[in-house]
């Protein structure tokens, strides 16, 4: 076995099921796993007293009642915060999720996850894995968890914790780059996570010839993607799950 036992999903629910609650919350990933998927894409980062919180950008304007960067809150300050009503009344009230409630909840409906190391600006990328990853590897076991990064500085760290066989490692790219072998051949990659329309047949040809999966992020048109299946995608990364099975269950 050269990588732990992934059975990849079809479809897996962007920031938890997003288009169906407030992204990366306990409530989204609950909405995903009631909808059927398995498998969701979560963002882990840091506060500035170093709590790991699912989040996915560098500060709470968008997706909460409050203002300000994730860098400058405790985790008593973010406990403030409505990360729910932004997206919808029926939401209200909910809170921002550490990493161990999430960790907790998706062994709970043992579900897979693919966690993105989050790097925003400022971010120290080193600090973020030394902090998240042992804990992501003592809850979960390695067939249901892939980290991923656009930071390769975060992913090289992610391999001195744990071998190939121990521990699946997907890298993050907009367009794939010309050399988008040498990053993946470096950390030993399980998968490559190509930003969807920007991907090309010859590219995912030769990533899919060179043994490595292809996980599209974030498609939420299903007719648009379809001629992509043939392309040998593994995963495509969806707000639209539902939409999605719908879609491939009459084609």
């Amino acid at each position: 076995m050269t990588h732990p036992a992934i059975q990849l999903p079809t479809l897996i629910a962007h920031r938890g099921y997003s288009a169906a609650a407030p992204e990366n919350t306990l409530t989204a990933v609950r909405a995903a796993h009631q909808a059927g998927v398995t498998w969701v894409e979560l963002d882990v980062q840091l506060l500035g007293d170093g709590t790991p919180v699912i989040w996915h950008d560098a500060d709470v304007a968008r997706c909460s009642n409050g203002r300000g960067a994730l860098a400058s809150l405790t985790w008593s300050k973010a406990q403030r915060l409505d990360v729910g009503s932004w997206f919808g009344d029926r939401f209200a009230g909910e809170k921002m999720s550490s990493l161990e409630a999430m960790l907790a909840l998706l062994n709970e409906l043992e579900m897979g996850v693919n966690m993105e190391i989050k790097v925003n600006k400022g971010c120290d990328p080193i600090a973020l894995v030394d902090r998240v990853l042992p804990e992501m590897l003592a809850t979960l076991p390695p067939e249901r968890l892939i980290i991923s990064s656009f930071n390769a500085s975060a992913l090289t760290h992610c391999r001195q914790f744990a071998s190939k066989e121990q521990l699946a490692l997907g890298v993050l790219f907009g367009s794939v780059p010309k050399n988008w072998q040498a990053p993946c051949e470096a950390i030993e990659a399980f998968s490559v996570h190509p930003d969807w329309p920007r991907l090309k047949r010859v590219q995912a040809d030769a990533i899919h010839s060179d043994g490595y999966q292809i996980l599209c992020y974030t498609a939420n048109d299903p007719s648009a993607f379809h001629s992509r299946w043939k392309w040998g995608i593994s995963s495509v990364i969806t707000d639209e799950p539902a939409a999605f099975k719908r879609f491939l269950d009459n084609h």
